[in-house]
């Protein structure tokens, strides 16, 4: 199945690193958060991506088109029309990546209409490229698959804005969480699985978005179904979120990293 990953947003309250680069490029251990997001579905086997790019997108396409010659050993010959050679490829190399302009201010139901005709398999993944997982995508797919809707969205618990404490009889702190899972309902997590007939809800115009119209149509006809994961998610909108993602990579406690 083809992963579509929306890379166009500007990640305004990210500013500091955003002005420079694209908030799908910010680097937690290291490695764009894009990076981690495609590595995640490239364990589970799905190795063919489209990104919706926007906002400076020439950064993007120059970081992977770069990363052959950096990420692997090669020989090059003074002929230039003589290809590189390259030797001891990383696991990285079994990426089809698909790079489409579509436009700077373009909304997400835009993003997605158009790539359409980039999309060749009848069901698809697509999500942001700003959060991280470690929903079963195997899992995600046969739910989909299983109910025939038109889509299928990962539902998760929003993570708490602060820590939690757990405290003994005695006022004793017997645990300090920096941050938890809160236990109240639902929300998108951005992780879904898409039948190709969600792009006759979708528009070209760039005003056309994806979860204020069109997502709320669906789930008008019942053909939206939601697949509830309760593990960890954690999306990337400031900071504080980056710096709690990088803390996990840094310390070997990222959930998502399954590599």
């Amino acid at each position: 199945m083809d992963v579509v990953i929306l890379c166009g947003g500007k990640g305004t309250r990210l500013s500091e690193e955003t002005t420079i680069k694209p908030k799908p490029m910010v680097e937690i251990g290291g490695k764009p958060i894009l990076w981690h997001i495609m590595k995640y579905y490239s364990s589970f086997g799905f190795n063919n991506f489209i990104l919706a790019l926007g906002y400076k997108s020439s950064y993007i396409k120059e970081y992977f088109y770069n990363n052959r010659f950096s990420q692997n050993d090669f020989t090059i010959n003074s002929n230039p029309t003589i290809e590189p050679q390259f030797h001891n490829l990383s696991e990285d190399n079994k990426w089809n990546i698909t790079f489409i302009d579509t436009g700077l201010e373009t909304l997400k139901g835009a993003r997605i209409k158009r790539i359409e005709k980039y999309v060749k398999t009848e069901n698809f993944h697509l999500t942001y490229g700003d959060g991280l997982s470690n929903v079963d995508l195997k899992k995600l797919v046969e739910f989909h698959i299983e109910h025939k809707k038109t889509a299928t969205v990962s539902a998760v618990r929003p993570p708490s804005r602060f820590g939690e404490m757990t405290i003994n009889s005695n006022n004793v702190v017997e645990d300090f969480e920096e941050k938890s899972q809160m236990n109240t309902g639902y929300i998108n997590g951005g992780f879904f699985v898409l039948n190709k007939g969600i792009m006759d809800l979708l528009d070209t115009d760039p005003m056309c978005d994806f979860e204020f119209g069109p997502m709320q149509e669906l789930a008008k006809n019942k053909k939206l179904m939601a697949f509830r994961h309760n593990g960890f998610w954690q999306c990337m909108d400031n900071v504080r979120e980056r710096d709690f993602l990088n803390s996990l990579v840094t310390k070997n406690k990222a959930p998502w990293i399954k590599w």
